[in-house]
C-alpha cells in the first residue's frame, strides 16, 4: 500500500507526468496513428499509479502479490505503455515501436505480448468485468493485493458493464477500486449528447459502491482517494476522476475530434514545445 503523499514526492509526480506526455507526443506522432487527447488527460492518474499507489515490481510483473491494475478502455493504452517504460517494464526506446508490425507496443494491449499488462483490452465495457473475477477470485483464495480498473466514461454506455457493477455491487467487493476517466468525450462527441451518463454517483450508489469525485489531473487528490477506497471495508468503490481530454496542449484540451487521431510532425513540434515550456515552470515554481 502506497504512502500518503509528501510536497516533495508530489512534485516528483507532477514532473514526471509532464514527461509523460512528452513521451507520448512523441510515440504517437512515430507510429501516426493512435489515440492523443484521453491518454493526455490521464497522464496524471497512470504516473500516480505505476510511481506511487501500486504495489508491484517492474523486474518481476509475474509476483502473486502485486496489485492488479484491469485497462478496460484499451485505446488509451498508450498513456500505460508510457508509464511503463518509465517504471521499467522495458527499455523506452520500444515506445517507438507503437502499432508497428509485430510490436510487443499494439494498438490495444495484448496480455501474451507483454509483461506486466494483466489483461487484453478491445471491447468496450469489458474490463470491469474482468477485474470483478480477479478480485472476487483473490478474497476466495484470501490474497491481500487489490484490484484496480480503469474506464472510460463511454463504455458505461455499454450494459455489460452494469452488469459487472451489479456484481461487484452485490458481493461487496472492497478489495475492487474502480477509476473512471469522465472527460465527456467520445469519437463522436460529446458524451451527454451522444448518450447521457449523468447522474454517474447516484447510478453507482444505487448498485452499493462508494463513490468519489475528484479533479483526476491532480495527483494529491486521487492518491487521497486511493487511499479513502482502501479504508472502505463493506463495499467497492469507484473513483469519478473529472479530467482534461488533451491536457496540457491548451489547443486541443476538451476538443472530442482528438479522442482518436495522432498529431502530424509539425503539430507535434508545437505541442512538445509547449509541453516542455510546463515542465519547466513546475519545476521552477517548486524550487
Amino acid at each position: 500500500m502506497s504512502q500518503y503523499i509528501d510536497d516533495k514526492k508530489l512534485v516528483e509526480l507532477e514532473e514526471k507526468a509532464n514527461d509523460a506526455r512528452e513521451l507520448l507526443i512523441e510515440m504517437l506522432v512515430e507510429a501516426g496513428s493512435g489515440h492523443t487527447a484521453g491518454p493526455l488527460g490521464m497522464a496524471d492518474i497512470f504516473t500516480a499509479m505505476y510511481f506511487h499507489v501500486l504495489n508491484h515490481d517492474p523486474k518481476n510483473p509475474e509476483w502473486a502479490e502485486r496489485d492488479r491494475f484491469i485497462l478496460s478502455n484499451g485505446h488509451i493504452c498508450p498513456i500505460r505503455y508510457v508509464s511503463m517504460a518509465m517504471a521499467g517494464y522495458f527499455p523506452i526506446e520500444e515506445l517507438k515501436t507503437l502499432r508497428k508490425f509485430g510490436t510487443r507496443l499494439q494498438g490495444h494491449p495484448e496480455r501474451l505480448r507483454l509483461p506486466g499488462v494483466e489483461t487484453t483490452s478491445g471491447p468496450l465495457g469489458q474490463g470491469l468485468g474482468q477485474a470483478c473475477g480477479i478480485a472476487y477470485g483473490a478474497r476466495m483464495d484470501g490474497k491481500k493485493f487489490r484490484t484496480y480498473c480503469a474506464m472510460s466514461d463511454g463504455e458505461h454506455q455499454s450494459g455489460v458493464l452494469w452488469e459487472a457493477v451489479m456484481f461487484a455491487g452485490k458481493n461487496k467487493l472492497s478489495n475492487l477500486t474502480g477509476i473512471i476517466d469522465r472527460n465527456n468525450i467520445q469519437i463522436d462527441g460529446f458524451t451527454e449528447d451522444i448518450m447521457p451518463l449523468e447522474n454517474l454517483r447516484a447510478k453507482y450508489e444505487a448498485f452499493n459502491w462508494h463513490v468519489l469525485e475528484i479533479d483526476g489531473n491532480n495527483i494529491e487528490a486521487f492518491v487521497d482517494a486511493t487511499h479513502e477506497a482502501a479504508a472502505i471495508y463493506e463495499k467497492p468503490t469507484v473513483i469519478i476522476a473529472h479530467t482534461i481530454p488533451g491536457k496540457g496542449i491548451k489547443e486541443i484540451e476538451f476538443d472530442y475530434n482528438w479522442h482518436g487521431k495522432p498529431p502530424t510532425p509539425e503539430e507535434a513540434k508545437k505541442f512538445l514545445n509547449e509541453l516542455r515550456t510546463l515542465g519547466g515552470k513546475i519545476k521552477s515554481e517548486h524550487q
